[in-house]
């Protein structure tokens, strides 16, 4: 099935596709379009308080100039130290959370389920002083791995949300039909679930990434030095030692919305596909 020609579609929708459509698209790269535009922007412009109007000229000496002048590699470099774990721990706790209780009854499965979804409706502002003193206490403050393992902790919850709806959504004629053969439970997962779950994991890794790497409040709350500050922190550390340098800023900004973007396009198949599984019958 084709979508209908525009010209085919009601008057209504004729103009909410030639006024509505532009305005949202433009509104929406607003912020980005004058993020990009500063990051090109000569410092002499900006000292002279041309902040909106037409740069000089395109300073893109400015991209450079941010890994020469701050510590915006090593920035980017404890993002992924903390992402990359980050996804790999809490994809792969949730599935085997997902998968026992999607798969398994037993006394107080959909309370425990329950929990799970309950935590991801708790505002987690209110556990910053108890995560800060936790971390402190436990000698994990400024450090990669007490990152990793709270945004671990803090993503398992709609981790597991997301893996048991999906496992419960698979024929489960499949797992019937192995364990008659004698298969094992581990094989059964590893086997036949497994292998049916590769457009979720690939959606829930995307989803994943982008939550940890877009993170503000945890790394400013749980990091305080450049050795072990993602690049959210490290763009906001720069506002205050180059308090007029927002060139290098909006470069370091466009830099570090990049490996999103990135990742986004090469498991773009997989992701559509996650989301859109079950949809249609």
């Amino acid at each position: 099935m084709f979508p209908r020609p525009i010209e085919q579609t009601a008057p209504a929708m004729q103009v909410m596709y030639k006024i509505a459509l532009p305005a949202a698209l433009i509104l929406w790269l607003l912020p980005l379009l004058g993020v990009a535009v500063t990051s090109v922007r000569p410092a002499s412009d900006l000292a002279q308080g041309n902040y909106f109007g037409m740069p000089s000229y395109l300073a893109f000496e400015n991209y450079a100039d941010v890994f020469r002048n701050t510590p915006m590699g090593r920035y980017i470099l404890n993002s992924f130290i903390v992402t990359i774990p980050t996804v790999i721990g809490a994809v792969a706790l949730s599935l085997m959370t997902g998968f026992a209780l999607a798969v398994y009854r037993f006394r107080g499965n959909l309370i425990l389920f329950f929990m799970f979804v309950a935590g991801n409706f708790v505002p987690f502002q209110i556990l910053m002083v108890p995560v800060r003193d936790l971390t402190l206490n436990l000698g994990m403050y400024n450090s990669y791995h007490g990152l990793a393992l709270f945004h671990i902790a803090f993503q398992t919850g709609f981790c597991t949300l997301f893996m048991r709806n999906f496992i419960k959504a698979l024929p489960y004629e499949l797992i019937e039909a192995a364990r008659v053969e004698g298969v094992a439970e581990w094989r059964i997962f590893w086997f036949i679930v497994l292998p049916l779950m590769r457009p979720a994991i690939a959606a829930l890794s995307v989803l994943v990434f982008t939550f940890i790497w877009n993170d503000f409040f945890w790394a400013t709350v749980l990091t305080s030095s450049p050795e072990a500050q993602p690049i959210t922190a490290g763009l906001s550390s720069l506002n205050g030692q180059w308090v007029a340098a927002w060139h290098l800023v909006s470069a370091g900004s466009i830099l570090a919305a990049l490996p999103p973007v990135l990742m986004f396009f090469l498991m773009q198949k997989h992701f559509i596909a996650g989301l859109t599984l079950g949809a249609v019958k």
